[in-house]
Formats: structure tokens, sequence, C-alpha cells
């Protein structure tokens, strides 16, 4: 015969402790959609496959920086779109946080881009670009939910390892280290996020 005995306070209390913790890290941290990185990737695909025909290479600094807009403008409205559909405050904790780890990295990259254009040293800007975005990338994994943190951190060391090696490759290679950044990382990045969110 089956008795039902009193149930144990420890359960209750780590039953109880886990949905605190779960509900301190969904209030605290922001889950980004896996479709802004496919749409960035995308993106960039396409200006890397602009910026590699042979009448626009000159022109390659103006596609990469019109896709760079283009890439935040659309990132940015379909992560704005899924703080407002959980009920969020776009000037929330979690997003003002993430702009804040984003933010100088870029302001720091689209300063340089105009130093280096100026210095006639545009061969550096692919690196530093990359580079700057690893680092901004890292930084707002931290404010990301635990769900994708990893997946995001990663995302950012191999932007960083990707910008040390622009520095080294030769100036033909530029544009396709950009594609592979900004284009592949990004569409590979945002599928595993995406499939990762679905199976939350």
């Amino acid at each position: 015969m089956q008795t039902n005995g009193p149930i144990p306070i420890e359960s209750r209390a780590l039953g109880t402790l886990s949905y605190i913790r779960s509900s301190i890290d969904a209030a605290g941290s922001l889950a980004v959609p896996g479709a802004s990185g496919i749409v960035m990737g995308t993106i960039g695909m396409i200006a890397a496959a602009f910026a590699s025909l042979p009448s626009l290479n000159a022109r390659w600094l103006e596609i990469w920086m019109a896709a760079a807009v283009v890439a935040f403008l659309f990132g940015g409205a379909l992560v704005a779109r899924q703080v407002t559909q959980r009920g969020r405050s776009l000037i929330s904790g979690p997003i003002r946080k993430f702009m804040l780890c984003l933010g100088p990295s870029l302001l720091a990259g689209a300063v340089l881009t105009f130093v280096l254009w100026r210095a006639d040293m545009e061969r550096l800007v692919p690196g530093m670009w990359l580079l700057l975005y690893g680092c901004a990338v890292i930084a707002c994994s931290t404010v990301t939910n635990s769900l994708s943190q990893k997946l995001i951190a990663s995302m950012g060391a191999m932007f960083v390892l990707l910008g040390v090696a622009a520095f080294a490759a030769p100036p033909a290679l530029q544009t396709a280290i950009l594609g592979v950044g900004f284009g592949v990382l990004h569409l590979v990045f945002g599928m595993l996020i995406g499939r990762q969110n679905h199976g939350e």
C-alpha cells in the first residue's frame, strides 16, 4: 500500500530557489533573437559579393559601411521587437546594458575608420572592424540570457581571431575575411541561437 508521506522541506526550497534563479536571469538578461544574426549575416554576404566585383573594388569601404548601417538597423529592430513582445521597455536594464557594452566599440570603430581613411591606411580597417566588433560582442554576451551566452561569447572570440588574421593577410583577402566574419559567422551563430531559443 502506497502512503503519501510529507514532502521534505528541502525539495520545496530547492524548487523555489530554482524558480527564483530563473526569474532573476530572465529579468536581468536579454534574449537575442537568432533571426537578427541571420539577417545581419545575409547583409554581410551581399556586401562581400558586391565588394568582390572588379568594377566595385575601389568602393569596398563605402559598400561595407553602408552594409554596417543597414545591418545595425535591421538587427536592432529585431532585438527591439522581441523586447517589446515580451512586455519590456526599450530602456529597461538589460537593453541599456547591452547598448553600453556595444556602443563604445562601435564608436571607436567609426572614429578609427575616419582616421585610417585620412591617413591612407584603409588596409588596416578590416582587421580593426573585426577586432573591435568581436570585443563588443564578447562584452554584450555578459548581459544576454544564460541559454545563448556561451554561443555569443564564442562568436565574439572568433571575430577577434579573424581580426588578428586580417591584419596579417594580404589586401586581396580582406573582402573574403570580412565576408567570413560579418557574413558567415553571423549566419551560422544566428541559426544556432535560433535553434537553441526554440528548444527552450
